[in-house]
C-alpha cells in the first residue's frame, strides 16, 4: 500500500544531504570539540562553522547561538534561565494560553516556585492581541514568552509588534520558533526578540538537536552544571554530528524557503478548499490567511479525532489530531478549547501538515479519502443536530475544561 506522510509538524525525514554531511562525524572525524589535539580542533572547527550558519540564518552573531538537545530544552533554558537570572528584579511572566507544552509546563513549574504567570487569551483564530500583552505588563514583569506560530493550528503571531512593546517596557522577550524556522523568514532584529528557540528535526535535520538564540548581554542562568561548554550556558559535550546536520538542514531550508513556501501554500489551500466544500459542518481552525504555509487544521463535529487518524492511517495517510507531544493524551486540545470550541468539537480535530516530499498526487488522494472517512465515522456517531444543542459551557464547568491554561495569576 502507498504511504503518504502528512505530519511534518511532528517531525520530518532527514534529508540525504544532511545525512551525508553528518556521517564523517560518526566515524573518521569523531573528536571531542573540547580536546586540544588535532581531531578535537577539527571537531571544534566544524562546530564553529555550524554555529555561524545557524546565526546567519536568523541574522544573529555566532556567539549568540547556544546548541541544545532540541526545542524543549531550548524553551526550558530560555524561560527558567531568564526567570532565575532576573528574580531580583521581579517574579512575573507573561505567556499565552496556546503555547506548546514545553512552554506551558515550564511556566507551571515556575509557578510552583513562587513566580506569577499571566496567560493571555486568544481570539477565535488563535491570535494574541499585542495590546492585551501590553496591558498585563507590570513593574515586576521580567519575561514575555509567546510562540511565533502555533504547532497545532498554524496561526502566525504578531511577534514583531509584541517585541516592540517588550523592548519599550524593558522586558525580556522569548519566542518559540520551532514551527517557523526554515519555513518563514526569521530575523531576530526584525522580530525584536531577546531569545528564540529552534529545532533541527522540523526542517529535515536529525532529532535530538536544537538551538537557542540568546541576544548578547541577555542575563541567563545555566540549568546544567558541568563543564564550560557553550560559553558556560549549557554544560555537556556537544553533539557535533547532529549540530553539523542541523546547520546543513538550515542552509537548505533557507535556500529553498521562497519557492517551497509558495508550493506548499497552494497545496494547503487546495486541501482546505476541498475539505470545506465537500464535508458538511467542517470547520477550519486557525487564522484563514496568517498561517503556516504547510498547515491545515480542521474540526469535524460527529467524528472523533483519534478515529479519523487511525482510519486515515489504514488507508495509507499519516496525519495527527494535534501536537505530537500530546498524541497519547485523550484530553481535548488546549489550543482548540482556547479558540472557544466545545470539548466535542476539540476532540474531532485533524491536523494535516505538508513538507518537502508532499506531491500534488498525495493531495489528490487525501482530499478524495478524507470526506469518505468523516462520512463513515459520522454514520456511527450521535446525531450532529443533537450535539449542536448541547450546552457545552455546563460541560466545561463540570469537567474543568474552562479553556486549558487560560486562567490568570
Amino acid at each position: 500500500m502507498r504511504r503518504i506522510y502528512m505530519d511534518y509538524a511532528a517531525t520530518t525525514p532527514v534529508r540525504k544531504e544532511v545525512l551525508k554531511a553528518m556521517l564523517p562525524y560518526f566515524t573518521k572525524e569523531f573528536g571531542n570539540a573540547s580536546s586540544l589535539h588535532s581531531m578535537g580542533v577539527e571537531a571544534a572547527e566544524a562546530l564553529d562553522a555550524a554555529r555561524s550558519r545557524i546565526a546567519n540564518a536568523i541574522g544573529a552573531k555566532p556567539e549568540e547561538i547556544v546548541f541544545t538537545s532540541g526545542g524543549t530544552e531550548s524553551d526550558n533554558l530560555a524561560i527558567k534561565g531568564a526567570a532565575y537570572a532576573n528574580k531580583d528584579k521581579g517574579n512575573h511572566i507573561i505567556s499565552s494560553v496556546i503555547e506548546h507544552p514545553a512552554v506551558l509546563n515550564t511556566c507551571k513549574s515556575l509557578e510552583q516556585e513562587g513566580f506569577k504567570v499571566t496567560y493571555i487569551p486568544v481570539d477565535k483564530n488563535g491570535s494574541v492581541d499585542p495590546r492585551a500583552v501590553e496591558k498585563e505588563i507590570t513593574g515586576k514583569t521580567i519575561l514575555i514568552a509567546i510562540m511565533h506560530a502555533n504547532n497545532e493550528i498554524g496561526t502566525i503571531q504578531p511577534i514583531a509588534e509584541i517585541g516592540r512593546i517588550a523592548k519599550a517596557k524593558g522586558v525580556l522577550f522569548h519566542t518559540d520558533a520551532v514551527q517557523t524556522f526554515g519555513k518563514l523568514p526569521v530575523d531576530v532584529s526584525a522580530l525584536n526578540v531577546d531569545m528564540l528557540t529552534m529545532s533541527a528535526h522540523k526542517i529535515g535535520g536529525p532529532k535530538g538537536v536544537g538551538a537557542l538564540y540568546v541576544r548578547e548581554s541577555t542575563p541567563l542562568k545555566s540549568l546544567q552544571t558541568g563543564g564550560p561548554h557553550e560559553k558556560n550556558r549549557r554544560a555537556g559535550t556537544e553533539n557535533v554530528a547532529g549540530i553539523v546536520g542541523f546547520s546543513k538542514a538550515a542552509e537548505l531550508a533557507a535556500r529553498e524557503m521562497k519557492p517551497e513556501s509558495v508550493r506548499l501554500s497552494k497545496l494547503r489551500d487546495r486541501i482546505i478548499n476541498c475539505v470545506l466544500s465537500n464535508v458538511k459542518d467542517a470547520q477550519l481552525n486557525g487564522h484563514p490567511s496568517k498561517r503556516l504555509p504547510n498547515n491545515a487544521n480542521f474540526s469535524f463535529l460527529g467524528a472523533e479525532g483519534e478515529a479519523i487518524v487511525l482510519k486515515l492511517d489504514a488507508l495509507g495517510i499519516a496525519a495527527s489530531t494535534g501536537s505530537a507531544c500530546s498524541s497519547h493524551d485523550l484530553a481535548p486540545s488546549h489550543v482548540l478549547l482556547a479558540l472557544g470550541h466545545s470539548p466535542l468539537e476539540a476532540h474531532g480535530s485533524l491536523r494535516i501538515t505538508l513538507g518537502k516530499e508532499t506531491t500534488p498526487k498525495d493531495v489528490d488522494y487525501a482530499i478524495k479519502v478524507i470526506p469518505k472517512v468523516i462520512k463513515e465515522l459520522r454514520a456511527i456517531s450521535p446525531d450532529i443536530k443533537e450535539m449542536k444543542n448541547v450546552n457545552w459551557s455546563d460541560y466545561n464547568d463540570d469537567h474543568g475544561h474552562s479553556h486549558g491554561h487560560g486562567e490568570k495569576h
